[in-house]
């Protein structure tokens, strides 16, 4: 014979917990489903927006990308390499195409540096410079921000309002305000992407402060110390490892932000690539992408590297077995 077992029967407890399960899971199902149909709903619509805003172009021209990436590619792969280290071309024809040392940053009579990693340290140059300035005043307004060091309350809605319109408006909209008034540069784009650093480092700052252990505060305050007193050396040594690291992860995106912003008159490498794209000069294109796609992941394993030196490598680790 075969025997034959049963699972025990569930008491009413249990029988509670189960029917409270069921309809949890039957609720994120539906959840699920809505959610799928809502992004079907919000990407088929928003396709045919955009069909009619292209005046009912936008699918037509859409097998032509596949053309324009096929016309990106130079005659000869070496090309590539002559227009990022701006080589003599076997092709020069006196053309703009073609002319890639005349692009050459002398340092001495004979070491030069390439106009594209020239303009590239430009670009790396206006995000650096703007980091630096919105990690110093957004350092300044965030313990003003803070709800655990200002009792003023008037005073902590006015400055998290004032962080909130700098950082309200994308860095190319601030940056075309400016290059309408100062003209083209790397000044304007430093400005822009200052502001909108300021803005976004002294929110992330403030809620880093609104975390930090009071006890060390509470202890200064009992001895008499001031107010800056309390900061400097309670609050301080707490959150500078996060305040650093937040402002390394802004420097990855301010070089980005330098480089769009350069294409639209902000100086640096998004000029240059503006104008090769503009020109169908594939060489200058592909080398310009090249030399940032290298740029950004230097930038991003370095800023890496420095945050674990900061904030300690096991902060990377939750998670891991030990």
């Amino acid at each position: 014979m075969t025997a034959t077992t049963h699972s025990p029967l569930l008491s009413e407890a249990g029988q509670a917990v189960e029917r409270h399960w069921r309809e949890l899971a039957g609720r994120r199902r539906l959840y699920t489903i809505g959610g799928i149909v809502f992004m079907v709903l919000a990407m088929s619509g928003s396709l045919w927006f955009a069909n009619e805003s292209n005046a009912g172009k936008f699918f037509d021209r859409l097998p032509y990308l596949f053309d324009f990436v096929g016309q990106m590619m130079p005659r000869d792969g070496w090309e590539i390499w002559r227009a990022l280290f701006d080589l003599p071309s076997p092709y020069d024809d006196g053309s703009l195409k073609y002319n890639y040392p005349d692009g050459r940053i002398y340092l001495t009579e004979t070491f030069y540096l390439p106009e594209y990693f020239y303009k590239m340290l430009e670009t790396i140059n206006i995000a650096l410079v703007s980091t630096l300035i919105g990690f110093g005043l957004g350092f300044v307004l965030c313990f003003l921000a803070a709800s655990n060091l200002t009792t003023r309350r008037w005073l902590r809605f006015f400055v998290r309002r004032f962080m909130e319109l700098l950082r309200a408006f994308p860095e190319i909209v601030i940056a075309g305000f400016f290059l309408a008034v100062l003209t083209i540069g790397a000044v304007p784009a430093i400005i822009a992407v200052s502001i909108h650093t300021v803005g976004a480092l002294g929110k992330m700052f403030f809620e880093v402060v609104e975390n930090a252990d009071m006890k060390a505060e509470e202890g200064l305050r009992a001895a008499g110390a001031n107010w800056t007193e309390r900061v400097w050396f309670a609050i301080v040594p707490q959150v500078m490892p996060n305040f650093l690291s937040y402002a390394l992860l802004r420097f990855e995106i301010n070089v980005r932000a330098s480089t769009i912003i350069g294409a639209v008159g902000g100086g640096g490498i998004g000029e240059a690539l503006r104008l090769s794209i503009s020109r169908t000069h594939e060489a200058k294109t592909l080398a310009i992408i090249l030399l940032l796609f290298c740029t950004i992941v230097a930038v991003d394993q370095l800023s890496a590297w420095l945050r674990g030196r900061l904030v300690g490598r096991q902060a990377f680790e939750f998670g891991r077995g030990g």
